[in-house]
């Protein structure tokens, strides 16, 4: 393997509070990670604000699972979600924008 890498580093996470506990999915999912990095001492309010914008995305089950670095690289937030298909991912995606409150909160972030 170690012709094959080229770097690695390692993280240990934590799940946020306000987001729902890991499940596994059923039938074949499409899984987007999408990583942030965060301004030093902005996590808290990150995090609130995330709290309540989470809330717009819970109908579709899309949401697996949110979480930040404790050990390793800090200030590194984590989001993973399942879709059913790219179509599906789209849909959801457009859908969450035309919810009021959405754009405001995710502003913020």
């Amino acid at each position: 393997r170690s012709r094959m890498l080229l770097s690695r580093r390692n993280q240990l996470l934590l799940e946020f509070s306000f987001w729902n506990e890991p499940l596994p999915r059923r039938g074949p999912s499409i899984y987007e990670l999408r990583s942030y990095k965060l301004k030093p001492g902005t996590m808290i309010e990150w995090g609130n604000n995330w709290a309540r914008a989470i809330k717009y995305r819970q109908e579709n089950q899309e949401a697996v699972g949110g979480f930040f670095s404790q050990i390793g690289e800090l200030y590194v937030v984590h989001h993973l979600w399942a879709y059913k298909d790219l179509q599906s991912r789209e849909e959801t995606r457009n859908a969450a924008w035309r919810k009021r409150g959405w754009d405001q909160n995710v502003y913020y972030t």
